[in-house]
């Protein structure tokens, strides 16, 4: 009992490590390259021998954050797994075109009443049945299997190329907002100071008599106000730090040290709309794998016409007999075989129509994915060029607002001015100042939704990116 105890407790772990055996190869024998499928394609890596050994120590940059990602995101694992599924289908399906062998033995014991002279008692009996057989001819069933699955499989690949890019964007949008947030902090920080200056000014002019206590209750309320957004963009950005920790496959109590960024533009937008929806056409992994869908559906209906067609078969069998109730004996018979099914409930034909509407099914959705990849690519492009003209925009905002509050805080530290003229110039300059992180940020950000809507958003693209590479370098 104790035995079959741990039969079963170790039952799981055989299944998930099963080793060769004389029933099963744990290799690859029908080529299908299930063992050498990547679990990360090389051209999304900056280490083209997969995942290298992470340095925590080190401030990390845009290219390590999205490496990191790549590797521990549960996401990319999955992808991996399905593909190796697929292709292990696409085994079962080459499979048909090998024989199939099976040795059937048998025993009995039996006991004679009343016993008889001329054989033991009890007596022992032994058969053995070996049976080989092969599939002659079938109308191109097999073929068409193996295209399908074949198909199935490149849709694979390309869905998860689809995912790391899907990844790799979650994660550039993640860091882009922790860096927007480090500004903001920054922005908020100054402001705060700002305050906290034209408090002790108005402070100073009530002490002297030279200014009324609404001056000095406005300024206070102004820097309180300040303080409190500050304490705001502080929670805003651990709740980002985690959820860029997050994208990275880690804990999202984790603490990461992100290398500082030059905050720079990404460069405007060379190709015309036109140009990038026909490359997006041409590039998109998920229209790929939309393709391969469609072709792995119309080899189903070619599979599904066969299969209901006549199939030739060679069979090969050997037959033993011998114990001591029967004399021994052997037969070895070789045969054709052809099937004809006559009749099957009209089951084929509704199998060839479900596989001729599956087919349409799949135009449909490659259609649809088609006309919404060309308005992914118009609503990044415009979103991009919208993104950089709010940068030159918002950097002549914030230049105009400095100046301004230089003026205005300069002219009341003189005695010359008003508080409300001063706050609200103060306002206005930390107003500046978060709309242009903020533009910033949606440049970024555009750039590279624009890249994963064509379909480019690989590693070689992350390295243009602001925040890529760290500064100096």
């Amino acid at each position: 009992m104790r035995t079959c105890v741990w039969l079963i407790m170790l039952l799981p772990l055989s299944c998930v490590q099963a080793q060769e055996s004389l029933f099963y190869h744990d290799g690859d024998p029908l080529g299908t390259q299930v063992q050498t499928l990547p679990r990360i394609p090389g051209e999304y890596l900056a280490n083209a021998n997969g995942c290298a050994q992470v340095d925590w120590q080190q401030a990390l940059t845009l290219a390590d954050v999205t490496d990191i990602a790549l590797c521990h995101n549960p996401q990319t694992s999955e992808v991996w797994a399905s593909a190796r599924v697929q292709a292990a289908q696409l085994g079962v399906a080459k499979s048909a075109y090998l024989p199939s062998v099976t040795d059937t033995v048998s025993s009995n014991m039996g006991v004679l009443s009343p016993e008889s002279a001329t054989r033991g008692n009890p007596n022992l009996n032994i058969a053995n049945s070996l049976v080989a057989s092969y599939l002659l001819y079938d109308f191109g069933n097999r073929k068409a299997n193996v295209e399908s699955a074949r198909q199935l499989l490149l849709a694979a690949g390309a869905t998860q190329s689809s995912t790391v890019q899907a990844v790799l964007l979650n994660t550039i949008v993640a860091y882009y907002q922790v860096q927007a947030n480090m500004a903001a902090l920054t922005a908020a920080q100054q402001a705060e100071r700002a305050a906290e200056e034209s408090f002790k000014a108005a402070n100073a002019r009530y002490q002297a008599g030279v200014a009324t206590p609404a001056d000095k209750l406005q300024a206070q309320t102004a820097y309180a106000q300040l303080t409190l957004q500050r304490i705001t963009i502080e929670g805003t950005l651990r709740v980002a730090n985690g959820s860029l920790v997050n994208l990275m496959g880690l804990p999202a109590n984790l603490n990461v040290t992100l290398a500082s960024s030059s905050n720079e533009v990404p460069p405007g937008i060379v190709d015309d709309v036109a140009t990038l929806i026909e490359q997006a056409g041409q590039r998109r992994p998920d229209l790929l794998a939309s393709e391969a869908q469609v072709r792995a559906a119309e080899a189903s209906i070619a599979a599904s016409q066969a299969a209901s067609k006549p199939t030739i078969s060679l069979g090969l069998a050997n037959n033993l007999q011998d114990g001591s109730q029967y004399a021994a004996n052997s037969a070895t018979t070789l045969g054709v075989t052809v099937s004809i099914p006559l009749f099957a409930g009209y089951a084929p034909t509704y199998r060839i129509r479900a596989a001729e509407a599956t087919a349409d099914l799949r135009l449909a959705q490659r259609d649809r994915l088609r006309l919404q990849i060309s308005l992914d690519v118009w609503s990044a492009y415009q979103n991009l060029r919208t993104a950089l003209q709010s940068v030159t925009a918002s950097n002549t905002l914030l230049a105009s607002a400095e100046q301004s509050y230089r003026v205005a805080f300069g002219r009341y530290t003189a005695g010359v001015g008003n508080i409300i003229d001063t706050l609200n110039a103060q306002s206005a300059l930390a107003t500046a100042r978060q709309q242009t992180i903020q533009a910033r940020l949606n440049a970024n950000i555009a750039r590279a939704t624009l890249a994963q809507a064509i379909g480019v958003l690989d590693h070689a693209m992350i390295q243009s990116l602001p925040g890529a590479k760290t500064p100096g370098q």
